[in-house]
């Protein structure tokens, strides 16, 4: 059954494990901005714990919703870099950082204007480096209720996303032990190319 997501900054291994467990992807790019979800976040493993990388955006200058596709990144800040410095220090020490590290380096240098824009740069590299088929469709059309697709939009909210996977090593485990359903990063970082054989076994 296809399946509908949100296109979120570097996804978590729930958005992921759908993905590769379907046999048509839809991405929905006609729904309103919602703040406090994944479309601008994503958490990783720092030697603190579970961390928080947000990418500062633009509201709407008339401060009405607008649509996510239309929504742009706030240049002001260097997050790029600091989001690099937070991956350096969660995962140099993992053992495949330094394998991904060009493929990634990318999104922290080039400048994008629409966070929409970015997420589905990221994702075309994340598929890449896991060996995984990225051919998707978008919505035309926002529908709060939609038929005959599996609907797993409610992913892009970390708060209501229960999802419960088999544990991997983790770089910290030692100190803080395993944490559940991070960034796609945490997985692919950790396990590399078998990350793909993991997310094919996971259940939502």
């Amino acid at each position: 059954m296809p399946v509908l997501l949100h296109p979120t900054y570097f996804p978590s291994i729930s958005h992921f494990a759908a993905m590769v467990n379907t046999d048509k992807l839809v991405f929905e790019v006609e729904d309103n901005f919602q703040k406090q979800t994944n479309r601008n976040r994503m958490y990783i493993y720092s030697p603190n714990g579970i961390q928080l990388l947000n990418i500062p955006l633009k509201h709407s200058p008339t401060g009405n919703h607008q649509k996510f596709k239309d929504t742009k990144i706030e240049s002001a800040f260097d997050w790029q870099k600091q989001h690099f410095k937070s991956l350096e220090a969660a995962y140099r020490t993992s053992p495949f950082f330094e394998y991904f590290e060009d493929d990634i380096r990318p999104v922290f240098e080039k400048k994008h204007t629409f966070m929409m824009d970015l997420n589905f740069q990221i994702m075309e590299i994340v598929t890449d480096c896991l060996g995984m088929d990225f051919s998707y469709a978008k919505t035309a059309e926002y529908f709060h209720e939609v038929q005959d697709i599996k609907d797993m939009r409610h992913l892009v909210n970390g708060k209501k996303d229960t999802s419960k996977f088999e544990p991997y090593t983790q770089v910290f485990e030692e100190k803080h032990g395993y944490i559940n359903n991070l960034s796609i990063l945490d997985l692919l970082f950790n396990e590399g190319r078998y990350a793909m054989e993991y997310l094919k076994k996971q259940q939502l």
